[in-house]
């Protein structure tokens, strides 16, 4: 059985209560595997963000638990470890720079930890080897592409030693060179380093790329399962106000048109396959 770092039990969160406003999130329950990718898909104001920043102690139940490394978020007690096992990256990577030279932005982290400076050293390099910003640890954030500074935003998560990443939206405002930087950043975070990495995205061709997807409407859980299950129920996600890769798309529209081609497809090649599979071709 797979060990869950983060556990939530009937998780409810109500940004203005006393209101009466609709939960952000309404007795949700799911875990995140150790060494997992998950990606978790929604909507606007359906709860994924509120989740991300749960998971980081950044927000507290109203109702139920968050649990992380068998630490509860709610004992205040537990907050500084929490964050020591669970980095944030955010959507805007401006906002998460802090240095005028890239490597002591890296260094941040560990520096609050009090850490001896030969760890510290340690540290910064080793992660900005990790993300390939290595050799530009001198240059000033600002001089960065997006791309760039998204990764010295990940490289200051993998400074702290953090078990788990959480991206909350990291490629929203990125252009697609910049996007598959971080993508191929995170594939390394995962593969490589063992990090369990937590992707909140609008972007299904990211998602497909996950162990794992869980879909979120109106502060509750509809759908967790693997990538190819998910997408391959186009109308229940359509429905929800979401797109499917562009793969699955195309099968999905050739296949609606009368031609039986399977849309269970996730990328390009899957579904170049799927079309000679119907036109009777072997390579």
């Amino acid at each position: 059985m797979a060990e869950s770092v983060i556990k939530f039990n009937n998780v409810t969160f109500t940004y203005n209560a006393e209101e009466n406003d609709i939960p952000a999130l309404n007795n949700v329950s799911f875990g995140v595997n150790k060494g997992e990718f998950l990606a978790v898909l929604g909507h606007n104001g359906s709860g994924k963000s509120t989740a991300a920043k749960m998971m980081n102690a950044l927000l507290i139940p109203d109702s139920g638990e968050v649990i992380v490394d068998g630490m509860n978020t709610a004992e205040s007690e537990n907050t500084l470890n929490i964050r020591k096992k669970v980095g944030m990256v955010f959507q805007n990577p401006d906002n998460q720079l802090v240095a005028t030279i890239v490597e002591d932005d890296v260094a941040f982290g560990p520096e609050n930890l009090g850490l001896a400076p030969e760890e510290i050293r340690k540290r910064v390099d080793f992660a900005l080897k990790a993300v390939g910003m290595y050799e530009l640890k001198d240059r000033e954030p600002h001089n960065l592409s997006g791309g760039q500074k998204q990764r010295v935003a990940i490289a200051g998560a993998i400074a702290m030693q953090t078990d788990c990443i959480v991206m909350d939206e990291p490629t929203a405002m990125l252009d697609p060179s910049g996007r598959a930087e971080v993508m191929n950043t995170i594939k390394m975070l995962k593969d490589e380093l063992g990090i369990t990495v937590i992707l909140i995205t609008h972007y299904m061709d990211e998602a497909v790329k996950a162990d794992r997807v869980i879909v979120m409407n109106n502060g509750e859980i509809i759908m967790d399962d693997t990538p190819k299950n998910v997408f391959s129920q186009v109308e229940i996600i359509k429905n929800l106000g979401l797109d499917v890769p562009q793969a699955t798309e195309l099968a999905y529209r050739l296949n609606k048109s009368g031609l039986n081609i399977d849309y269970s497809v996730l990328n390009e090649e899957e579904c170049a396959q799927a079309i000679l599979r119907f036109a009777g071709v072997k390579r």
